[in-house]
């Protein structure tokens, strides 16, 4: 396991109110299969995941990262679960199953994933709540991943064969042992990778002086968040909602008014932050709200890759200003500076560098790492872009797929967006302190409808 996907999991153990899951809530048309139908379409799914098959061991006295070990008491009823909405299978309903779901932790003994089949959804649909570790993926991988569970075609093609024969799991001492041997060929791994530096040191100047213009400018961003409802300590029980939007508005902002796609959905969430401070009695200000921008750093075609390929951005959103085009402005100011600042180069390279340091003094760093990032942060706001082509289970047409970002320490409430065709879903992650998630929803989608019309009058 890498540095990072371990760092997941030590935010779990450090956080007791913190669950370290991602998910999707995927809608279908209906009918809905039944458990044992959907059961023999994932089986002859797993060998194209096998992470769905193995679990974390951790390596004693933290010798080294904790490792993934084949389950060889693997059952897949251990990890599929069947519900129906209560009547009426409204949206309401929906959200707080997902809140509920999403509130409890999987279980370390097991591999680190869930489906929940839900059934009685009004207007003749269903939906499949996946729930996987961030240990294990990250959106893009997650989103691949996904894609290897469903179909392209109404017609679901043949199961993979599978060869599967888990392998035993190591025992204590083995695990221990191979932790010590690892540690023990460190060096050699160093040597190696300085001689691939000095077999290539013409770019090495330029990226050095970037990571440490970014690392300068990643401390100065760390200092505590401006106090106010949004940050404080984290309690248990999980608020799910959404807002939706579609890629012809997305689209039709960026032609009026310019900027990128991520430009205009975190104008969007600013617009809709706005309006939940205002709803509670705070007045926006300049440095109320900064945020953890996820930035993919995977090379291409190493979508499949199940581990996280990340780094990160830490942008101020500027709901003070009350207009909305100028929020826009104002985030393609920041978000341009921030790319230019080096940060995603800083948090690149430092997780690249943990790669070759003794995990026993690695785990701490990077734990205080995160927690002094998160209390630094108010939100978190994720984009990943998802297919473009319709997707089928079981013959059943795919319709939306709403994504989940979880949260932890002292960042109440995360937004994730998710694009499938041509709509929009933005999922909005609150805490105990977060029942009000519907205004923040309601106030993305009202900033883009203000927008288009900003941007027809511009065009």
């Amino acid at each position: 396991m890498t540095p990072l996907d371990a760092t997941f999991l030590l935010i779990e153990d450090a956080e007791p109110n913190a669950s370290l899951a991602i998910a999707s809530l995927a809608v279908f048309a209906g009918p809905a299969p039944s458990l044992e139908q959907f059961r023999e379409h994932l089986i002859g799914r797993l060998p194209l995941i096998p992470r769905y098959r193995q679990k974390v061991r951790e390596v004693p006295l933290d010798l080294a990262a904790p490792v993934w070990v084949d389950d060889p008491s693997f059952d897949i009823d251990h990890h599929l679960v069947r519900t129906a909405l209560p009547s009426p299978g409204g949206d309401a309903q929906l959200r707080a199953l997902m809140g509920r779901v999403m509130s409890t932790r999987l279980d370390r003994d097991r591999p680190l994933w869930q489906n929940w089949l839900v059934e009685g959804l009004e207007g003749d649909r269903w939906a499949l709540i996946s729930k996987v570790h961030h240990c294990m993926v990250d959106g893009v991988s997650g989103t691949d991943m996904f894609k290897a569970v469903l179909d392209t075609t109404p017609v679901p093609r043949p199961a993979t064969p599978d060869s599967w024969n888990p392998q035993d799991e190591p025992s204590t001492a083995r695990v221990t042992l191979d932790g010590a041997t690892d540690l023990a060929l460190l060096p050699v791994r160093q040597v190696r990778a300085l001689a691939g530096v000095l077999a290539h040191p013409s770019g090495w100047p330029t990226r050095m002086l970037a990571a440490g213009r970014g690392t300068a400018a990643l401390a100065a961003a760390m200092r505590p968040a401006e106090r106010s409802s949004l940050t404080g300590s984290l309690a248990r029980p999980r608020h799910y909602s959404w807002a939706t939007s579609n890629t012809e508005t997305i689209r039709a902002i960026r032609r009026g008014l310019g900027g990128t796609f991520n430009d205009v959905v975190l104008a969007a969430i600013t617009g809709g932050f706005r309006t939940l401070l205002l709803s509670r009695g705070e007045q926006p200000t300049p440095t109320v709200i900064r945020t953890l921008v996820p930035v993919s750093v995977r090379a291409p075609g190493q979508e499949g890759v199940r581990d996280n390929q990340v780094s990160l951005l830490l942008a101020r959103l500027p709901v003070h200003l009350d207009d909305a085009a100028e929020r826009l402005a104002a985030i393609r100011t920041e978000l341009s500076t921030l790319k230019h600042s080096g940060e995603a180069t800083a948090g690149t390279a430092l997780f690249s560098l943990a790669r070759y340091q003794p995990y026993p003094l690695v785990a701490t760093p990077l734990r205080a790492v995160f927690h002094t990032s998160q209390r630094a942060l108010v939100t978190v706001t994720t984009n990943v872009p998802g297919p473009a082509e319709s997707l089928y289970a079981m013959g059943r047409e795919l319709l939306e797929v709403v994504p989940y970002v979880p949260i932890a320490i002292d960042l109440r409430i995360g937004v994730s967006i998710f694009s499938y065709r041509d709509r929009v879903t933005f999922g909005l992650t609150g805490d105990e302190s977060a029942e009000d998630l519907e205004v923040l929803g309601s106030g993305i989608e009202e900033d883009l409808r203000t927008l288009r019309k900003r941007a027809r009058r511009a065009g």
